[in-house]
């Protein structure tokens, strides 16, 4: 993969990643969107099953994570000011550097807040893609620690505060002593697990931490905005969401609910996979590829 940066108008440096696959017959060309705290090196083995399906892949670190621009001194802090950032950037992205090389058709391939954003891109850009394949989106999260209201009241008073910038309750800094695969709730993959971890001991500068609450009260905002169903059944893209039957990050209900609203929404539940679909064991893999293959030939 070649990588790259491009400059926006509030000088934050988005880096992205174009890999052609090489292919004299293409398939088609892929947007891959990763989740937060993620980056590009993290999907190396789907970029290479993409390239062996004969799709060109074209990828981005989002805004105040990878490679890209952090946002605040502290770069271990996760924070954003608004999703409409995100969408922003993206639009730039597949105007600008994925639409004047792409092969048809324009396929997105989201993951978690990756698939959040692309619902939001696709609301409002309706043309942009032509089909979107989202694992485990983030229609709501699930809190499981303390009431949802409090949470919501506590992120949205800070955030307009000098705590904005400050981690939430429970968040902190990445530290590769803390990481254990045992009662993780990403994956049953441990070799997998640790692909993100290996990438960052490789390259420290990757690593993020926990979410300021003003990124808590900024997703707030964005989940409330795509969960209305006004907003939602206007995104007429063929879109396949891909849910994780043992996921504890994600709201499995919000993304059936949505699928119903939406014009062309399809849903398939895999229910043996925690929520990282794509980092999860051969047999939940086997699965996704077999329902993404089938989705993006149809």
């Amino acid at each position: 993969m070649v990588f790259n940066y491009f400059t926006l108008s509030d000088n934050v440096s988005i880096r992205y990643g174009i890999l052609d696959c090489g292919a004299k017959t293409k398939k088609g060309s892929i947007i891959l969107l990763g989740g937060r705290k993620e980056f590009m090196e993290k999907y190396a083995e789907t970029i290479e099953e993409l390239k062996q399906r004969q799709f060109d892949v074209y990828s981005m670190d989002w805004r105040g994570q990878g490679l890209s621009s952090r946002l605040l001194a502290n770069r271990h802090k996760g924070h954003i000011n608004d999703y409409s950032e995100y969408i922003e950037d993206l639009n730039y992205f597949v105007n600008n550097i994925v639409k004047p090389g792409a092969v048809s058709p324009l396929i997105i391939l989201g993951h978690s807040m990756g698939g959040h954003v692309a619902l939001r891109f696709l609301h409002d850009f309706p043309e942009a893609a032509d089909k979107a394949v989202l694992t485990s989106p983030m229609i709501d999260i699930n809190i499981p620690s303390f009431p949802r209201w409090l949470v919501r009241f506590i992120a949205f008073c800070a955030a307009g505060t000098v705590f904005g910038h400050s981690y939430s309750v429970g968040s902190k800094g990445y530290s590769a002593s803390n990481i254990k695969f045992e009662g993780n709730t990403l994956t049953s993959d441990p070799v997998r697990f640790m692909d993100e971890h290996r990438a960052i001991a490789e390259s420290s500068e990757l690593a993020l931490g926990g979410v300021t609450y003003g990124w808590l009260a900024a997703t707030f905002k964005s989940i409330d905005i795509l969960s209305c169903a006004e907003y939602a059944g206007k995104i007429k893209t063929l879109v396949l969401i891909i849910s994780a039957g043992k996921d504890r990050i994600v709201s499995q209900a919000a993304q059936r609910e949505i699928c119903s609203i939406m014009g062309k929404g399809a849903f398939v539940c895999i229910p043996d996979s925690f929520h990282e679909i794509l980092k999860e064991r051969d047999a939940v893999r086997k699965t996704f590829w077999k329902e993404f293959d089938e989705f993006a030939e149809s």
